[in-house]
């Protein structure tokens, strides 16, 4: 049986490019976003959960995020878990309601933003880089054992090349977006 399979490399350069979307998804850029406090989980009921699980997050404003704490209980225990997250936000309570003002972000904050974009991904191109040379490794394997001919293996290779060269794309759109997102005031 053939090592290279087609189907399995797109999906692993699919999975690295929404990772990375979902990594950008995380930064903050000068507008609310619900999407700002899907990673944060509490401590509430003696476990740890995502916090889109025990509260509403909505966006009233452009520049303010509202969570609304189903349990009253646990509007302490929301309140310090959105502290503890390191976004810069500061909460204000107002009985379950907790409201969220998202600050103006100073020039140089902006550029660190850019910059940790960056790195995400290139980290993405690196993981696609990596599927390419398994699919590349698996294809001379195949050869090695008989299973293609050298042509074959070319055309294959170059088929591994388009698929990568996509997953490249689609990576720097990501990115410019969200430059683009992070820098407009």
């Amino acid at each position: 049986m053939s090592a290279y399979n087609k189907g399995d490399l797109e999906r692993r350069m699919t999975g690295a490019v929404d990772a990375l979307k979902s990594d950008l998804q995380g930064l903050r850029t000068g507008r609310a976003n619900t999407s700002l406090l899907d990673p944060i989980v509490v401590e509430v009921y003696g476990s740890n959960m995502p916090l889109n699980q025990v509260a509403t997050v909505s966006a009233p404003e452009p520049r303010l995020l509202s969570v609304q704490v189903w349990d009253k209980s646990n509007v302490t225990p929301v309140e310090k878990a959105i502290r503890n997250a390191g976004l810069g936000i500061n909460p204000i309570t107002d009985g379950n309601n907790i409201r969220l003002p998202i600050p103006d972000m100073t020039e140089d904050r902006r550029k660190e933003l850019v910059k940790l974009a960056s790195q995400y991904a290139e980290k993405a191109k690196i993981a696609v880089r990596n599927v390419r040379r398994d699919g590349n490794d698996d294809l001379k394997t195949d050869e090695k054992k008989k299973e293609i001919s050298e042509d074959d293996r070319k055309r294959a290779e170059a088929d591994v090349q388009k698929i990568t060269d996509a997953a490249i794309a689609e990576i720097d759109l990501a990115l410019a977006a969200k430059e683009k997102e992070i820098l407009v005031k």
